[in-house]
């Protein structure tokens, strides 16, 4: 499963269809790829105080060296900057560089930039163009693919949004190199959902490749490929979350729960260690509602142990969750339709499958059990 230096997915969504480039050294050309599919000059750039450091100013140089004007904007780095409070700030940026219809906005950033950028960019002259160039490895194989935008709220994560696909996403595998170990695992946790999902085959193949994976090269090169082509296939199935895009949540009914009682505080809690947490609860309930063996929840909580990922709700450091304030949560899940419980579950690795109508008694137990409450 090694792949060449660089790779192209390609989403084919008709008239939308867009190019997922994927390899080192794209924030160096990335004038030349974009200036090759953007009929406009104009461009503007949102990115936050990590990524800005490190990369605007040779992000800015390549633009310019291709005859791309560009402004830009930066924010602060962390899961609270997906508010309403910064949305206002960046429409503001992207209405003040009178950026048309044939010009584009682009999300420098991982997922929280890119959750945020695409929103503006959604509603921004009633949907502007759109670039994605993701710097943390969860952005890179999946938040930048697929065209789901938003922010949160107080009653939960990405509660507020719309679908728009980008025009173009950038995923340069050298930036991954300045991730933190902890964001890295927290990437990785999405890498290795794909599969769990219904990839058995490739959740195998990084049971035995993950270390490579995290060390860089060819063998990372291809775990973002091969993410990007899984979620690429589902989106083109189902774009709008009508039926089995919703396969791409596995872990996240509990994940974002748990995002929402410790209040996106990222020091506690960050994205991929939720649904880290979450996939493990899922496998688990799965076992516990007889759908699946124990063995499959086992296997999973070996491999993400292993890769140094935080398995039990005893992993988050502070107080623990009531079993209310958790329910109440994933009451606000979006999956969540006429008021009956849906979850991801699953039958093995890789036979994951969507659960409408489950007992909210049942899940009140499974949580009491896991919390000792």
């Amino acid at each position: 499963m090694l792949a060449e230096a660089k790779r192209t997915v390609r989403v084919p969504l008709g008239d939308r269809s867009y190019d997922i480039l994927i390899g080192p050294g794209l924030i160096a050309s990335a004038g030349r790829e974009i200036s090759a599919r953007l009929k406009g000059r104009k461009l503007a750039i949102i990115t936050d105080e990590n990524v800005g450091a490190l990369y605007l100013p040779a992000f800015m140089e390549s633009l310019g060296q291709s005859g791309l004007t560009a402004t830009s904007l930066t924010l602060p780095a962390g899961e609270k900057t997906k508010s309403f409070e910064h949305l206002i700030s960046v429409v503001d940026h992207v209405l003040e560089a009178r950026i048309e219809r044939g010009d584009a906005v682009i999300a420098l950033g991982g997922g929280v930039i890119g959750d945020l950028t695409g929103f503006a960019a959604g509603i921004v002259r009633r949907g502007s163009r759109f670039i994605q160039v993701p710097t943390s490895l969860l952005s890179q194989v999946d938040s930048s693919v697929g065209g789901k935008t938003g922010i949160n709220t107080r009653h939960g994560k990405n509660l507020v949004g719309v679908f728009h696909q980008p025009d173009l996403v950038l995923a340069d595998t050298d930036v991954l190199d300045t991730l933190t170990p902890r964001e890295f695992r927290a990437g990785y946790a999405e890498v290795a959902k794909y599969g769990l999902i219904d990839k058995p085959d490739f959740f195998a193949w990084l049971e035995k490749s993950w270390r490579d994976v995290f060390a860089g090269g060819e063998a990372r090169i291809e775990a973002v490929a091969a993410s990007c082509q899984a979620k690429a296939d589902v989106v083109a199935a189902d774009e709008r979350e009508n039926g089995a895009r919703a396969l791409l949540n596995l872990g996240h009914t509990f994940g974002h729960a748990l995002e929402a009682y410790t209040q996106y505080d990222s020091a506690r809690l960050v994205h991929g260690e939720g649904v880290s947490i979450g996939m493990v609860l899922a496998h688990q309930f799965s076992a516990r509602m007889n759908l699946a063996s124990p063995d499959a929840a086992a296997r999973v909580i070996r491999h993400l142990k292993e890769v140094g990922l935080p398995t039990t709700l005893q992993d988050i450091p502070g107080e623990m969750p009531t079993v209310d304030r958790l329910m109440d949560a994933i009451a606000q899940d979006k999956k969540v339709k006429g008021g009956k419980l849906t979850f991801i579950l699953t039958r093995g690795i890789g036979e994951s499958f969507i659960a409408d109508d489950v007992p909210a008694s049942e899940v009140v137990r499974f949580l009491e059990e896991k919390l000792g409450q």
